[in-house]
């Protein structure tokens, strides 16, 4: 039986026509072919400025869902995805500014996030953090910013006066770019992530380019990345640190030092080596998992009163180091 589209969906002189893409994609994950990165880069921006109808959208996504992006796809979608944004000026400084993804929140352990973010941000080094505001089942680092006096951003004027004030900001994707939030946000739609999930913790929003912390869950990612950026000089300027996150968040791993690379200028270079905490050495106490806990804690290692762990000191250093600029690292 024949269905009459509505309105929304009747091609336009705007509609961007996906078959062609879809073709090359849509194989599954034996038959399927990447397209090149100028490709990638003109599929992607149509998606994000909505001129690809929700039929041929949910084929793409489930497509790459099925298939996984190339770095090359990913340079194309991630030159896309910074079109969007209005960059956002470093505050003047002996650093470069850092930026922070937060996509996952906190599943089973408190989320320190914040506490890395302010602690780097008493440091004197400038920290943009992005991410969701809240997700089921999940403690999203802008509830404990909310709770530490951090509120999430309304504005790029917002984020420039807290960066300004305090050296550190909190910005719901959708405050930089709300064409990637309507992305994001479809996994409450198709019930599964889609490559806006990994292009939104690779984002580089400053002017002067700044320093990313990128990470992934799984291993296979860390190449996959690395790749990305050696190969793609074009999309690394400011560098990048890698590591494999805490619950897919950019802080260290309190149970173990993971191991972190230093991407820059079309280099991989590994500058701190994986070890396993000494047995004998008692774990940290940590908070408990819910917002309040971990704001509370988190203010108790700022002044002191609880020693920060030392995985998160070394990645602090690490980060302030990477950050200097020449003049002041020399």
């Amino acid at each position: 039986m024949w269905i009459e589209p509505s309105p929304e969906y009747a091609m336009t002189e705007l509609t961007f026509s996906c078959a062609r893409f879809i073709k090359e994609i849509g194989r599954g994950p034996n038959g399927a072919r990447p397209l090149s990165r100028e490709d990638a880069h003109d599929l992607y921006s149509a998606m994000l400025d909505g001129r690809v109808t929700d039929v041929e959208l949910g084929a793409v996504l489930l497509a790459y869902r099925l298939k996984g992006e190339t770095p090359a796809e990913l340079s194309g979608m991630l030159a896309a995805a910074h079109e969007t944004l209005e960059l956002l000026r470093t505050p003047a400084g002996a650093h470069r500014g850092v930026s922070i993804p937060s996509y996952n929140g906190a599943r089973k352990q408190a989320n320190l996030t914040p506490l890395l973010a302010m602690r780097l941000a008493h440091e004197g080094v400038p920290v943009l953090v992005h991410g969701v505001t809240e997700d089921p089942g999940r403690v999203t680092s802008a509830e404990i910013f909310a709770r530490l006096g951090v509120p999430a951003a309304a504005s790029m004027a917002d984020i420039d006066a807290s960066l300004d004030r305090a050296k550190i900001a909190f910005a719901p994707i959708a405050t930089l770019s709300p064409q990637l939030a309507r992305l994001l946000s479809l996994r409450r739609v198709l019930g599964v992530r889609n490559s806006t999930h990994t292009l939104v913790k690779l984002l580089q929003p400053f002017r002067e380019p700044g320093l990313r912390l990128v990470n992934y869950t799984h291993p296979a990612y860390r190449d996959s990345l690395s790749s990305l950026f050696s190969d793609h000089p074009e999309i690394g300027a400011g560098g990048a640190l890698l590591a494999r996150g805490t619950e897919g968040e950019a802080v260290a791993d309190t149970r173990r030092q993971v191991q972190i690379d230093w991407l820059h200028d079309g280099l991989v270079e590994t500058i701190v080596e994986p070890e396993r905490r000494d047995p004998d050495t008692p774990a940290p106490a940590l908070p408990e998992r819910d917002a309040d806990a971990t704001a509370r804690w988190i203010e108790a290692a700022l002044s002191g009163q609880v020693p920060t762990p030392p995985e998160i000191e070394r990645q602090v250093e690490t980060i302030k180091r990477l950050a200097a600029h020449p003049e002041v690292s020399a």
